[in-house]
């Protein structure tokens, strides 16, 4: 099962299921503009992921959990969140829902971000605030860990 312990794969699975209940009868005829605000968080999202995948390969570290990284990234998008890929996966996700039609796939996000903040991100602070102990420390009292 551990190799579908990635947050894309999650993700994905949180798609599905706003896909399905839209499918199920939630969908409902919503103004062009939602639509419109789907597409510009499901771009929004993305720039975040590339902005950060970006950072993390200018300072040799992985992008893949469940890996110790080899440095700490606190500059760039890391400034404002510190998990910009995992904040940029929950916009996709309340984008895909609004392009399906189905706010209320919105509700989803929520769920989401607590599986994502106890599936990865609570091991992934650990091993920083180990392995840089003090940056981290300054950088998690200045960032906030989603905005």
């Amino acid at each position: 099962m551990k190799y579908f312990d990635y947050p894309p794969v999650w993700l994905l699975a949180f798609m599905a299921l706003a896909w399905g209940s839209a499918r199920l009868g939630l969908e409902m005829d919503l103004p062009a503009w939602v639509g419109l605000s789907g597409r510009l968080l499901i771009l929004f999202g993305i720039s975040l992921m590339v902005l950060a995948a970006f950072a993390m390969w200018r300072h040799r570290t992985t992008l893949v959990p469940h890996r110790v990284p080899a440095a700490i990234v606190t500059n760039g998008v890391y400034k404002f969140t510190r998990n910009p890929i995992y904040l940029g996966d929950a916009f996709t996700l309340a984008g895909f829902s609004l392009l399906c039609g189905n706010p209320a796939g919105v509700a989803l996000v929520p769920v989401f971000m607590v599986v994502i903040r106890r599936r990865f991100i609570a091991e992934e602070e650990n091993w920083l605030r180990t392995k840089f102990h003090e940056e981290f420390q300054t950088w998690a009292e200045k960032t906030r860990r989603w905005l």
